[in-house]
């Protein structure tokens, strides 16, 4: 193998994997035009098209297909040999990918994850951000954190955060205008604010429970966001009834600002969880594990 193939043909695993020369070049720190040079200077060497472009897009062709099957299971086995010799340095080391949504960023995330950094300058976190479930192994993803519910059976799952509850509020002047709803049922009388999910492009559904049975409410009213903080501001503003999680909005709620309604419908549930497919973490993601682990009080 040449001096430099080894290089090339993790940067062509990667343009084949995200099928974009931008975000891979974005991963690996290369512009876009040096990584599609490399990539035409690798198919030249082998005298094989690995790559179909057009002005849009780039996907493997059927011989880079049958490269990249080659390729994954060693490029693999390759990191974690490499993520094997951290084991002998005094302090943790490598990179962490984890992927995770709004809320759990700023409120899981945005609060310990900095602190880490400081406390551990040899490792290097990315994280992704988005509404949609992400399919950790095919995306290249270390760990991800989502609400417990959405965590497979087969994930090893570590709480990072506690039980969380989802509360109806208004406003004070809101309720002037319009009487308080009496039953889950009782909300397509009034004007909510929807918020629709980034990744799925759905209406997010308001849950509730009563008796043990789950139960869905579609609401309609004049808005409908994909963005937590003009969702919030909307319902602050008095412009509609918020589904919101009650961590979010207690101090509101005790000095008066906002009054929640529908109480005994929304009972507590597990919270956050951290989640990866396979016991054998590196050392750099049993540390993050560690920082981010849940202690009760």
């Amino acid at each position: 193998m040449r001096r430099g193939d080894l290089d090339d043909l993790a940067a062509f695993a990667t343009v084949a994997r995200t099928r974009s020369f931008t975000r891979a070049g974005a991963e690996l720190g290369l512009s876009p035009s040096a990584l599609s040079h490399a990539m035409k200077a690798l198919e030249l060497r082998l005298g094989v098209r690995l790559l179909a472009r057009t002005t849009r897009s780039v996907a493997p062709t059927s011989a880079g297909e049958q490269l990249l099957r080659s390729l994954d299971p060693a490029l693999t086995e390759v990191a974690r040999g490499l993520s094997r010799l951290a084991d002998w340095r005094d302090t943790p080391a490598g990179a962490v990918r984890l992927a995770t949504f709004g809320w759990a960023a700023r409120t899981i995330l945005a609060p310990r994850l900095p602190a880490f950094l400081l406390d551990h300058p040899d490792i290097s976190v990315e994280v992704i951000v988005e509404d949609r479930l992400i399919d950790l192994v095919a995306g290249g993803f270390d760990a991800g954190i989502r609400l417990a519910q959405a965590v497979e059976g087969d994930m090893i799952a570590v709480p990072v955060g506690p039980d969380l509850r989802t509360v109806v509020v208004g406003t004070p002047g809101y309720f002037a205008r319009h009487d308080p709803p009496a039953t889950p049922a009782a909300l397509e009388r009034h004007i909510c604010v929807n918020y629709r999910q980034l990744g799925g492009g759905g209406l997010l559904p308001w849950e509730f429970e009563e008796d043990g049975r789950d139960i869905k409410v579609r609401v309609a009213g004049q808005l409908i966001v994909n963005d937590e903080a003009l969702s919030a501001a909307a319902v602050r503003a008095g412009a509609g009834l918020g589904y919101m999680m009650e961590e979010d909005v207690a101090d509101e709620i005790r000095d008066g600002r906002l009054i929640q309604v529908l109480g005994p419908w929304c009972p507590a549930y597990p919270g956050c969880r951290l989640y990866y497919p396979d016991r054998r973490v590196s050392p750099a993601m049993r540390a993050l594990v560690d920082a981010l682990r849940w202690q009760p009080n």
